[in-house]
């Protein structure tokens, strides 16, 4: 038995292996398996663990490894794993530009029609992004607005109170929904509609996919298993060069780049400046991981359809195999009915 997997090595399964063969842990209804949970909680391990008994194309669900160059301190896969299986939205945009949500739907969905058509993948959708997941399980219906950073900025400067009034005003909906203090979301209404047109509430919605979807998330079992993980990816980044990284990004892009002010990138700039120490950053860097990954999990918490396994776990890999398998059949089985009732 594989210590590193805790499960026997097979021949991988494809849509076409399940399609020829229908008793044989199968399905004739492509579908979708998701990997969730808070950061470094091991999502994307598990993801070639996966690898290794189905022929999967794996698609990222992180806001930060779709760009390029931001790679050690985003724990982006490693150029060997990524040659092990295919990898599919990491590195499409450059540092200074920006994919939008409704951006990244798209070709989400596009590359998932694509495996489902050819069948020779299975769509693996891994990451701790969770609106870039539920825009793809939910089929959310995205306002086709991008940033507008010019916008944005007249409405800063009006303060947080005029810009909800002005909210109140134009889309009471969105209000109710919005808190008072909630600067994003309420600058996000407002540049929608003042560009638009149309207030957001009346361009959102729902279109969930008719595929099955087997929703599977990883988490720890107490906040300390978690920090000691965080500690030493912390620390492992660090001794692959995330400071050499974050300078020569710093150099190049300058410090006003947005992505230069996200975790981990923040306090390594931060060190670099000479405003703290790198024992200091290293130490923020956990701490604000931490408070990261707290917000992540209450976040995926609220949706009942994940299954939820224990990071930690000696056989990690075998339960979670043995789920996917039971999920095939499932699926298999009920699309076997599906074809007697029509016939």
């Amino acid at each position: 038995m594989n210590s590193k997997i805790g499960m026997q090595r097979q021949e991988k399964l494809t849509f076409l292996d399940i399609l020829r063969n229908p008793l044989k842990c199968s399905s004739n209804v492509p579908f979708l398996i998701v990997i969730a949970g808070p950061t470094a909680t091991g999502k994307s391990k598990l993801a070639l663990t996966l690898a290794e008994h189905l022929n999967l194309g794996i698609i990222s669900a992180d806001s930060r490894q779709v760009y390029r160059e931001f790679d050690i301190g985003t724990a982006k896969p490693s150029l060997t794993e990524q040659r092990q299986e295919p990898h599919y939205l990491i590195n499409i945009c450059d540092p200074n530009e920006t994919l939008t949500v409704a951006e990244y739907q798209q070709q989400a969905q596009r590359l998932i029609a694509a495996m489902h058509a050819d069948g020779e993948r299975i769509p693996l959708l891994v990451g701790g992004t969770g609106l870039y997941i539920n825009s793809v399980v939910r089929g959310l219906k995205i306002p086709q607005v991008g940033p507008q950073p010019t916008l944005r900025s007249q409405l800063q400067r009006l303060g947080q109170v005029q810009c909800y009034a002005l909210l109140q005003s134009v889309d009471p909906i969105s209000a109710q929904r919005i808190h008072p203090n909630d600067q994003v979301r309420t600058l996000r209404a407002l540049e929608v509609f003042y560009v638009s047109g149309r207030p957001i509430s009346a361009q959102q919605g729902e279109s969930p996919p008719t595929y099955p979807i087997l929703y599977l998330g990883l988490e720890c079992q107490t906040p300390e298993d978690l920090k000691r993980r965080i500690e030493a990816r912390t620390e492992k980044m660090l001794a692959m060069g995330f400071l050499a990284e974050v300078e020569t990004l710093f150099r190049k892009y300058g410090p006003d780049l947005p992505l230069l002010k996200t975790l981990g990138y923040a306090e390594m700039v931060q060190y670099l400046v000479g405003d703290i120490s790198l024992d200091t950053a290293q130490a923020l860097t956990v701490r604000h991981t931490c408070q990261f990954a707290k917000r992540q999990r209450t976040w995926f918490r609220r949706n009942p359809e994940i299954e939820w396994f224990d990071a930690d776990a000696c056989d990690l890999g075998e339960r979670v195999w043995r789920r996917v398998e039971a999920f095939i059949r499932e699926v298999g089985e009920q699309g076997e009915q599906g074809r007697k009732e029509m016939g």
